[in-house]
């Protein structure tokens, strides 16, 4: 299983971060082993002092393919859910600071969230889903699929051109503006439109 992560889809968070608006999907990945367990809490890592919330649609690749066409795209997923990529936002400036990559900031063990998954129907509009992300009982992100620069089933081809995708690979779309501080004692929620799929406290 591979966890594909995707940098940048919104425009509001690249502006926030002071990124520039990429013009193809900047990919990344998480091991496996960065995919926090059900029911399992997550612990603050000690090596950060600025570890970051960022709440993002995940889809979940249910047939195996590669050099998929966009307009077919759309048959190699299934489900849908919210996750959060925790982010060790000092380490990462760090190291983007020396130009190096970023898997320290970014791929260390649990530092993927994902809630329950929803099984996509053809009744489901993927360009048109609203998820939000609440923090304390207060929404601090929410956006619509309509706001990405690269749709899912853009994503979806462009990362096939460079890898295999596989049946239950994950990928993490990109997170809208809104991306804070995670501090011990917070608790989060992710919803896609009303449902809550996700709840996660940090200890």
């Amino acid at each position: 299983m591979k966890i594909f992560c995707i940098g940048r889809n919104y425009a509001k968070h690249a502006e926030e971060l002071g990124n520039e608006i990429p013009v193809e999907p900047v990919i990344f990945m998480k091991p496996k082993s960065a995919l926090v367990q059900g029911h399992t809490p997550f612990y603050y890592p000690e090596f950060t002092n600025d570890l970051q919330y960022e709440a993002e649609l995940v889809i979940r690749i249910s047939k195996n393919g590669k050099y998929i066409q966009e307009k077919h795209a759309a048959n190699y997923y299934n489900g849908i859910s919210v996750g959060i990529d925790f982010t060790a936002r000092d380490i990462q400036t760090q190291l983007k600071e020396k130009g190096l990559p970023w898997e320290k900031a970014k791929s260390f063990d649990n530092s993927a969230a994902v809630g329950k998954f929803i099984d996509l129907t053809p009744a489901i509009n993927k360009k048109d889903i609203n998820f939000s992300f609440v923090k304390n009982k207060e929404v601090v992100q929410s956006a619509n699929s309509k706001e990405m620069i690269f749709s899912i089933d853009k994503i979806v081809s462009n990362i096939s051109n460079y890898f295999s995708i596989n049946i239950g690979d994950l990928i993490f779309t990109g997170t809208p503006a809104g991306t804070g501080e995670c501090m011990v004692g917070d608790v989060f929620e992710a919803y896609l439109e009303k449902e809550e799929v996700l709840s996660i406290e940090i200890k």
